[in-house]
């Protein structure tokens, strides 16, 4: 019964956390800056959100439907509370790589599965969530997320080329680098100008206002101007393509509607979209968290991810995560509590309620601008460097990920999987060979690595240093680089194990040492551990060793 009771009151703790943040809003100060933080992250959110549906395949209005009731949500039941959740672009280019091959981007079947996958990935993080295995993120280490994110910067910014250039068809292809040739070779019979010169007024603008005025909205301004030139010049009349009518008022409630056969071919995809997902949004609020000294919960916020995108499936959005750019603009706006993010969500239903009419005139090269600008900063070659200078092993991984996701695009999962298979082989491999350092005195009076500094051995005497857990995975190496030694040194008499790092010894390990005893007394050699971990040494006595 008290464990009953314990989970009860658990359950009831994961579904108010904003009860933490809720007293402070009696702050007038604090009421102010979270309104004015809102306000500037809708800004943002209403052309991006709509530029992401876009890039998911689906119209423009299901962003600001995904950017409604999901990004509230996720303020009130998430552990962050400057975490800005909505549509971002590595989970819209996994939900239309993952549809596309399903149905007609667009289509209403198309939009059933975008709605229904929305709900897995919600099912997925609410009960990875309440069952505390945040830690599962653990399995997508970071070389597989630097290949993946920069890989999929790259397939984001290509696919808009086409709305950049106003090219309507690229023909049926199974790989997406086909798509972007038949797109080079189709360039110069098939290009649009006028959607070419509105999308770099776009591009101009947004670049501009950046590095000139960077307090100013510089999305919001050249969504504006290119709405006003669109509408002046006629945009829509010659040929270029606009956002076109949206339905006016807010989502309503719809259970969506699919077969257990169609349920069970996203199930896959959700559960990778969930952990994508959910790794971006724990690691942007892991960095603001650093910055604010905030207690951060991934269980919590995978429960209000989960709850997010649930509520995005029962009304008419898709799949959402955290976004690192906006998270970033609402810290900097100076949001104090998950408030910032109410009022994004009542801005974004006072746009759909009022505003609509206002967007018909919306270039979508102009989307497509936004999106480029958007994954701009997300193509960082430093970070390739950096992995493979801590560890080759990890540059390794993460330009196979990136090279295995770009050629194999729009089948994401492939270089996802690859990566993290690899990964997973290449710790196994450093657990089944450790490192093993030959030890001999240097001049310091210290115990040095003696091939490193060249130094002098004892030809009676041998000191070992096993850096590793003495496990089954490498019990044989250990086994074998210690008779190395004996075969090696003729007239050897002892051989030391230096165990300071020896963290673990189970069965396995605990018999090899018994047998590799009797073979070196056989041998007149001593075999001695010095500096034995407390725990070894208890697991030693427990056995007789």
């Amino acid at each position: 019964m008290k464990g009953l009771r314990r989970f009860l009151r658990d359950l009831g703790g994961n579904f108010t956390p904003f009860m933490r943040w809720w007293p402070e809003l009696r702050e007038p100060r604090t009421l102010k800056a979270d309104a004015v933080a809102g306000v500037t992250v809708a800004l943002i959110l209403v052309p991006q959100s709509m530029a992401y549906a876009q890039l998911a395949g689906l119209p423009p209005y299901y962003g600001l439907y995904a950017s409604f009731l999901p990004v509230m949500i996720a303020a009130v039941f998430g552990s962050s509370r400057q975490l800005a959740t909505g549509p971002v672009a590595v989970v819209s280019l996994l939900t239309a790589s993952a549809l596309e091959p399903l149905a007609t981007g667009g289509s209403s079947e198309y939009v059933v599965y975008a709605v229904v996958l929305a709900v897995i990935v919600g099912l997925v993080q609410l009960i990875l969530g309440l069952v505390r295995l945040g830690m599962m993120v653990t399995f997508l280490s970071h070389p597989v997320i630097i290949g993946f994110t920069n890989a999929s910067a790259i397939i984001i910014a290509t696919s808009q080329l086409s709305k950049i250039f106003g090219i309507d068809s690229l023909g049926d292809t199974e790989f997406y680098y086909q798509a972007v040739w038949n797109l080079i070779l189709a360039i110069p019979a098939n290009m649009h100008w006028l959607s070419v010169i509105m999308s770099v007024t776009a591009l101009t603008v947004m670049i501009g206002i950046r590095y000139y005025l960077p307090k100013w909205p510089n999305v919001l301004i050249a969504v504006v101007i290119t709405i006003l030139l669109s509408w002046f010049i006629g945009f829509e009349n010659q040929g270029g393509k606009v956002v076109g009518a949206i339905p006016q008022g807010l989502p309503s409630f719809e259970m969506p509607q699919m077969s257990f056969m169609n349920f069970m071919e996203l199930i896959g995809v959700g559960f990778a979209i969930a952990l994508i997902g959910f790794t971006e949004a724990i690691s942007i609020t892991k960095a603001v968290a650093a910055r604010t000294r905030q207690r951060l919960d991934p269980d919590q916020e995978l429960i209000g991810q989960g709850l997010a995108n649930l509520s995005a499936g029962f009304f008419q959005g898709y799949a959402v995560s955290g976004s690192f750019s906006r998270t970033a603009v609402n810290f900097d706006a100076g949001a104090v509590t998950g408030l910032s993010s109410v009022v994004t969500s009542m801005v974004i239903g006072l746009t759909l309620l009022f505003l609509t009419p206002l967007l018909y005139h919306l270039p979508q090269p102009t989307l497509a601008a936004v999106i480029i600008m958007a994954v701009m900063g997300l193509v960082r070659v430093r970070s390739f460097v950096n992995a493979w200078r801590a560890q080759k092993h990890d540059g390794i991984v993460a330009l196979a990920t990136f090279v295995l996701t770009l050629l194999y695009a729009p089948h994401l999962e492939t270089g996802i999987l690859v990566g993290i298979v690899l990964s997973l082989g290449l710790y196994v491999y450093r657990t089944m060979h450790p490192r093993v350092t030959i030890l001999s005195r240097h001049e310091s009076g210290t115990l040095r690595d003696a091939g490193r500094y060249i130094l002098q051995q004892c030809p009676m005497i041998s000191i070992i240093r096993f850096e590793g857990p003495l496990i089954f995975a490498n019990t044989s190496y250990f086994e074998n680089r210690v008779l190395d030694r004996v075969a090696a040194m003729p007239h050897l008499r002892f051989i030391i194990i230096d165990s300071v790092a020896i963290h673990e010894l189970d069965a396995t390990g605990e018999m090899m040492l018994r047998e590799l005893s009797h073979v070196l007394v056989s041998q007149k050699i001593e075999f001695v551990f010095s500096r034995v971990p407390a725990e070894v040494l208890e697991t030693m006595k427990r056995t007789g060793f």
